[in-house]
């Protein structure tokens, strides 16, 4: 088998309003962002060949410039969309069903339902590795369902947070530490 790519799908207004609304509670601040460089680092190491990073943006109006610039620098493809409608879903979708072309993995970094078709068509290609990144407690039932399909915590898998989120979760007990707790 040739070298594949793997291609990272970030969905970022979908892990920002669930960082923000779900966990948070509010506007996150900078360094209770995801440190997105990480998740290039991190899939790279873990499936052991090159990663593309695309990074979805809906642009209403101006261009976030300096976020931009910093996806750019850390090795991102910023996809700036604007139109009717959810334009980040349907870049993303657009982007998987034509991935479905080649031969290359596929990771998306959402928890939303909507791609679930787009999901469960490339996993079901043999030999393509595909996985998810995101918040395990918030990943909609539809992606959580689809056979042969990996999944990376954003925080506990990736680290990619410089300081740990309060959040609420199910532990497994081989993973359970009291010593987090007092």
């Amino acid at each position: 088998m040739s070298e594949s790519t793997t291609y990272l799908l970030v969905d970022g207004e979908n892990i920002d309003a669930t960082l923000g609304t779900s966990i948070l509670q509010r506007r996150p601040q900078p360094d209770e962002r995801p440190r997105w460089n990480r998740l290039l680092s991190f899939m790279g190491e873990h499936w052991d060949q090159p990663v593309k990073g695309l990074f979805f943006l809906a642009i209403d109006g101006d261009i976030p410039v300096p976020f931009v610039q910093a996806l750019t620098a850390i090795g991102y493809k910023p996809i700036m969309l604007r139109g009717a409608g959810k334009v980040v879903d349907i870049g993303i979708q657009k982007t998987m069903e034509a991935l479905q072309e080649r031969d290359d993995d596929v990771v998306l970094v959402s928890h939303d339902a909507d791609f679930a078709p787009q999901l469960t068509d490339l996993a079901a290609t043999p030999d393509r590795r595909t996985a998810i990144i995101g918040f395990e407690e918030f990943l909609s039932h539809e992606l959580r369902r689809i056979p042969d399909v990996e999944f990376f915590d954003l925080e506990y898998g990736v680290g990619s947070f410089d300081t740990p989120l309060r959040r609420l979760r199910v532990i497994d007990i081989d993973e359970f530490d009291p010593l987090e707790f007092l």
